[in-house]
């Protein structure tokens, strides 16, 4: 039991310790690390603390501390309808995530041309009704993270990709969205949704994903 509850503690503290990681994530995973430990002790301590009710409920207590991480309060669920209903028939995916983030998938015919990181006339309205969203839920964070296809190397695909999140949150804070409330990430052609052997998957691969969280305070 003892060592469970060390090495819980301890993956906790390296996870959220972690340089790289945004304050989302970190989140996310020191709830994860309290929710094990919390499981493991309830685990524990109901039917004499046998080992297997212990790892069992860290395991259990680890889901449900990752996912407390964030929030996902009625505004929340307001922000996903409003987004549904405003990209309606665009090819816009709006979805909670597992750990109770609003996404949003932007294809590549919406949001950018080949190679380009400039933004489409066919996005803005969306990211225009994004931003009111944003301007009425101001504890929000966002996270934007630019995707490209296979097409070409890492030297080209990396910066591209990231240009495209940085496009997509300066046109943001034009509409008034403090620059503070946004991370950005371009991952290239290293996450891929679809397959790259066809024009089509590639297409679905060139997209640019919008992450909205309302941290736990």
């Amino acid at each position: 039991m003892r060592k469970l509850m060390i090495s819980t503690l301890a993956a906790t503290l390296a996870l959220s310790g972690c340089a790289n990681m945004s304050e989302t994530d970190r989140g996310t995973a020191t709830g994860a690390g309290i929710g094990a430990g919390l499981g493991a002790i309830i685990g524990a301590t109901t039917a004499g603390g046998g080992g297997g009710r212990a790892a069992t409920g860290a395991v259990l207590g680890g889901m449900a501390g990752a996912v407390a991480g964030n929030i996902w309060s009625k505004k929340m669920e307001k922000q996903k309808q409003e987004m549904e209903q405003a990209t309606q028939g665009t090819g816009v995916q709006v979805s909670q995530t597992a750990d109770n983030r609003l996404k949003l998938e932007i294809p590549s015919d919406i949001s950018f041309d080949t190679n380009r990181a400039d933004i489409r006339p066919n996005f803005r309205p969306i990211l225009d009704k994004f931003a009111t969203s944003l301007a009425e839920n101001p504890a929000t964070m966002v996270t934007i993270v630019g995707h490209t296809d296979n097409t070409g190397n890492d030297a080209i695909n990396d910066p591209l990709s990231r240009e495209r999140a940085a496009r997509t949150r300066d046109y943001l804070t034009t509409r008034g969205i403090a620059p503070a409330r946004f991370t950005i990430d371009g991952r290239g052609s290293h996450e891929p949704i679809a397959s790259n052997d066809t024009s089509a998957g590639r297409a679905k691969n060139r997209r640019v994903e919008i992450f909205v969280a309302e941290p736990q305070r």
